[in-house]
């Protein structure tokens, strides 16, 4: 079994376009270098920016996550947009009409969950 990541960003406003694509172009370039990384493309789906990768194991994409770019990406980003990632086990990565789906799956539990808790 590997670890496959999805993530889905939307940048609050045009202007914030420019910010977002340096720190998710420093990001990419970053996964597709990464020790444990078998996989990683991004693609905009219905204005969102996704992104899937397929890692060996979890703790070679959290490595990744807490590190270099990314890092310096996840401290920058709220200021830029909003979005989510989440990650599974499989072997398989998802086509990308799967990819934007099983986000939009994970945003409907998300807001199920914070509803329950209110």
């Amino acid at each position: 079994m590997h670890y496959i990541s999805i993530t889905g960003f939307a940048p609050h406003s045009f202007w914030r376009l420019p910010g977002f694509f340096w720190h998710a172009g420093a990001s990419m370039r970053q996964a597709q270098a990464a020790d444990g990384n078998l996989m990683a493309g991004a693609r905009r789906i219905n204005g969102i920016f996704h992104t899937v990768s397929l890692w060996r194991s979890r703790d070679a994409m959290l490595d990744y996550l807490t590190s270099g770019a990314h890092r310096k990406a996840m401290a920058a980003f709220p200021s830029i947009g909003s979005g989510y990632g989440f990650g599974f086990e499989g072997d398989e990565v998802p086509d990308w009409a799967d990819v934007h789906r099983l986000w939009q799956d994970e945003g409907s539990r998300r807001q199920k969950n914070r509803q329950a808790a209110a």
